[in-house]
């Protein structure tokens, strides 16, 4: 297509593309949480949309997570659709009990005759100055429960695909995004904002080519990598960056196979060290094929294990940043 078939748009404009326009495409499509209506969204990702849908579909919720992840469940068991939004991924600890035993087993509990077509989405990991109780990742807490699907975008793209895929789902799926993309523009195709462009859950991206480390990331620290993969390029090292994308089911194939051209492995992520996604892909490449490729042990690059500080400076230090990666390639490569 034509360059100027391209466009920049942002993350939020994407997921908001999104929700517009499954919300048109199906009316048992609705929104429901905090400040999701009159005020467009407490990060403005519904924006726009109560004022065309109306009451009945874009639902604004007192403070109450169990409650309105309860509603939202019960309404997919009676055949609605909903989009529930958690105003950050911390507060739906308050309703686990509803995502897990409620959504996620009851398709299996009820031998496959009763399906919870829900989608769980809003920011997860951390954003900035917002301390402890707002700043953990979930992807990992999420990724390990059977009959959940769990989705990590990166990109405006990646925000626009996986989030029409995960509403079009006929499973539980939990949309992890970050507060910290919401506002930066990537660049969008043409066929990317077509209102029937969807990317199938379970396949990861690969996001650079490359043959000396094999890179693999979700949410934001896919563009950490690829800022890292520039400056080693530099120094003539090559690195393969992978974006998941999907963090249940996990596409392990094209991490393998990536593996077994590179060689060297390096796993990035925001979230803590332990039991984590990087631990994941670890111990599947450890037991898959590609172990045998591997020419020096997998490293991970993961947040601190230590709950999220409040100041600025170290914040900056719980979180994997270039450098870090940059080091822990050399390190790969024994450089």
């Amino acid at each position: 297509s034509s360059p100027a078939a391209v466009s920049q748009v942002t993350v939020r404009d994407a997921l908001n593309q999104a929700l517009d326009e499954e919300l048109e495409r199906d009316e048992r499509v609705f929104l429901l949480g905090e400040e999701v209506a009159q005020y467009d969204g407490a990060y403005k990702i519904s924006r726009g949309l109560w004022k065309k849908y109306g009451d009945k579909r874009v639902i604004d919720t007192p403070i109450s997570e169990m409650g309105f992840a309860g509603i939202a469940v019960g309404a997919a068991m009676a055949g609605l659709r909903p989009v529930c939004e958690f105003m950050t991924f911390n507060f739906s600890m308050q309703a686990i009990d509803q995502v897990i035993n409620s959504a996620a087993k009851t398709c299996y509990m009820s031998a496959g005759s009763i399906a919870v077509p829900i989608v769980f989405r809003g920011p997860n990991g951390a954003s900035a100055g917002v301390a402890a109780q707002h700043s953990q990742c979930f992807a990992a807490w999420y990724g390990h429960c059977p009959g959940l699907k769990v989705v990590s975008p990166w990109s405006s793209e990646d925000a626009k695909g996986l989030l029409k895929a995960s509403i079009r789902d006929d499973n539980p799926v939990v949309v992890l995004e970050s507060e910290l993309l919401y506002g930066v523009p990537f660049e969008m195709s043409e066929q990317a904002q077509s209102k029937e462009f969807v990317i199938p859950i379970g396949k990861a991206k690969i996001e650079r080519q490359g043959t000396h480390v094999t890179l693999v990331a979700h949410s934001r620290p896919v563009g950490h990598c690829m800022e890292a993969a520039a400056v080693l390029s530099k120094e003539g090292v090559e690195c393969e960056v992978i974006n998941l994308r999907t963090i249940r089911p996990m596409d392990i194939e094209t991490v393998e196979a990536s593996v077994v051209k590179t060689n060297h492995l390096v796993t990035v992520e925001g979230g803590w060290p332990q039991f984590g996604v990087g631990a994941e892909i670890c111990a599947r490449i450890m037991e898959g094929p590609a172990f045998n490729y591997l020419d020096a042990p997998a490293v991970r690059v993961t947040g601190a294990d230590v709950p999220m500080p409040y100041a600025k400076i170290l914040e900056d230090n719980c979180i994997p940043q270039v450098k870090d990666i940059v080091f822990a390639v050399k390190k790969a490569l024994n450089i």
